[in-house]
This record gives C-alpha cells, structure tokens and sequence, in this order.
C-alpha cells in the first residue's frame, strides 16, 4: 500500500507552520515552492489538506504525459515533465494537486534584455485572488504540485517532523495495523467491563 499524511483536526491550531516548513524545504531543493498542503478551516477546527497516495490515482490517469505514476510506495509527480494542463487537480478527489508557477530561474543567454512581465505595464496578469485554474501570468510555467512526502529527506515529510502539536502523521502499512490492534484491544477491554458473571444456580434450580 501507498505512505500517505493525515492531519488529527482536534490537534490542529491552525499554525500554518507545516505549511511554511513545506515551502522553505522544497524552494531548497529547487521543486516549486508553492506548498503541498493547505490547511483548511471548517467550523471551529482547522486541519492540513494534503494528497492521500490514492491507490488507483486518477490524477495519473488522466495525465497526457505521464508526469504522474505509481512509485514504490507513493504517487510521484515529476514536475519536469509536467506541460501544466491541470487535469490532475480537476480529477483529485480531494482537492489536493494545486497549479503553481514561478519566474523563469535560468534565463537563457539570448534573453539578455529579459523584463519579468509584471513590470511591463502593457502584459495583463491575472488578478492576486484568481483561482489557480483561472490564473495567467506571462512568462511564467504552471505546474502541477503535490505532497511528494519529501522523499529527498531522510527523516520524512518535513510537515509531520515541524508540527508544534503532533497534528500530522505518516501512515504505513505497519501503523494501520498498530491502529487496527490497538483498537480491537480497547473493544475487548470494553466488553470485559461490561460483561459480568451470571449468578450460580441453587441446589434447588439444579
């Protein structure tokens, strides 16, 4: 089965700190640094958003290009390969694959004279509160991003080591059945204190 992050809302104080730590540790690593999770607020409780490794992806099903597959225990997105359709985000059942961009990081020698597009008062850009998928910025390649569970990191998902309240967790194969122990245990000690033993029968009601 695939790893994937889930976040615990009654633990969650709506931080933003894995959403920050997200950003720097992938900004470092050269990847788009739009983060990979979102916290969301519902009612009083907030709690990150992130990609749960669905084990059909249908964001890979509809790639056209196959940016998106099935890796040993996640699904990858190369962000190399991504041509920014966003069929991807369209078909995530969890709303957790998010168009983002940056400014070109190597300009090629020939643009010498190159002027980012927002200081060019005749380009039009896309309004700040724009809709991802809506968005236009000249100049600028959308692609694709999603957790990636900071596979370049030794010690995991950087969300799940920073969060100041242990709201996020890795779940694995091994921890799914810890939890599936753990909770048959809690049942049979529920029954066992519920349960108590019938009276013994008389001489007579023998």
């Amino acid at each position: 089965m695939n790893r994937f992050v889930i976040a615990e809302p009654q633990q969650c104080i709506g931080c933003n700190t894995c959403m920050a730590a997200c950003t720097e540790v992938h900004k470092a690593e050269g990847l788009q640094s739009h983060p990979r999770l979102t916290v969301t607020r519902v009612g009083d409780q907030t709690a990150p958003i992130l990609c749960r490794q669905c084990e059909d992806a249908p964001c890979a099903r509809v790639c056209p290009v196959n940016a998106i597959t099935h890796g040993e225990h996640a699904i990858e997105l190369n962000e190399s390969l991504c041509i920014g359709c966003k069929l991807c985000g369209l078909a995530c059942p969890f709303g957790a694959i998010t168009p983002s961009g940056s400014s070109p990081v190597n300009i090629p020698p020939m643009f010498e004279h190159y002027v980012p597009a927002e200081l060019l008062p005749d380009v039009p850009t896309s309004p700040a509160n724009q809709s991802a998928y809506l968005s236009w910025n000249a100049g600028i390649r959308t692609v694709a991003v999603k957790c990636d569970l900071c596979a370049f990191l030794a010690e995991g998902p950087e969300c799940v080591r920073i969060c100041p309240t242990n709201t996020l967790y890795l779940i694995d194969e091994n921890q799914l059945e810890q939890e599936a122990q753990a909770r048959r245990l809690a049942r049979i000690d529920q029954v066992s204190i519920g349960w108590t033993s019938p009276p013994s029968l008389t001489r007579e009601q023998k």
